[in-house]
């Protein structure tokens, strides 16, 4: 959580992105915040392809609630912090991945699509009138260079991973990959792996309510993890 601010910070703590006199830009911290109390989102890379998941939120009533989207049939996202802000930064990156594959007629690769969303999301921390994208996501895909996991925060930084959570239970979640995860994990273990680490970041995770994804060579498809226990 940002600290405190002191009296004479309050002109950094405007619409506007400046830095302050220590070199914070408040604005970014704020959306940083606002990733950390989304619900937890995962990106496991496996032997089969990238594994994407989520936690629901308990909305019994909501039938199009979704934190998983598709970019393109070898790109998927997972979000966490403002859906909305997820949903704007999804509905450009189809357009991109649409734009590519009509110009150069082969897909965009995951890279380039990531580093598009990261240019889009740095462009928005520059400029007065605008705020920086309160979401952080998880990017996973397949491409000419293999499986590929990436994870872009509001401040418009690219890391790629093997293994990444982000959310409000990312801090424990990520406690259990760094035990657990190993380089060419299988498909089942990669499911089990997924399982365990949500459920130390959400208490009420269980495989009946984590939305789960797959990215692999044969395209992005849902998966179900009712029949996979978590150890």
């Amino acid at each position: 959580m940002p600290q405190p601010l002191p009296p004479d910070y309050m002109a950094y703590d405007r619409t506007i992105v400046v830095f302050s006199p220590d070199g914070r830009l408040l604005q970014v911290e704020y959306a940083r915040q606002m990733v950390k109390n989304g619900t937890t989102a995962i990106g496991i890379k496996t032997n089969e392809g990238i594994l994407l998941g989520a936690v629901k939120s308990p909305m019994p009533l909501a039938v199009s609630y979704r934190k998983i989207y598709r970019i393109d049939d070898h790109i998927g996202v997972v979000s966490a912090g403002s859906l909305a802000d997820a949903r704007n930064l999804v509905d450009i990156s189809r357009v991109k991945a649409q734009i590519n594959k009509i110009t150069y007629n082969e897909p965009i690769s995951v890279s380039t699509l990531t580093k598009y969303i990261c240019d889009r999301k740095h462009l928005v921390t520059q400029y007065a009138g605008v705020r920086p994208y309160g979401v952080g996501l998880l990017i996973g895909g397949v491409d000419k260079t293999g499986y590929r996991l990436f994870e872009t925060e509001p401040s418009g930084t690219m890391i790629e991973w093997h293994a990444q959570v982000i959310g409000r239970g990312a801090e424990k979640a990520k406690n259990v990959l760094k035990k657990e995860y190993r380089e060419g994990i299988d498909l089942k273990a990669g499911q089990r792996l997924m399982i365990k680490a949500l459920k130390a970041g959400e208490r009420e995770a269980n495989p009946n309510n984590i939305d789960a994804f797959l990215i692999s060579k044969k395209g992005l498809k849902e998966i179900s993890l009712k029949e996979t226990k978590s150890n």
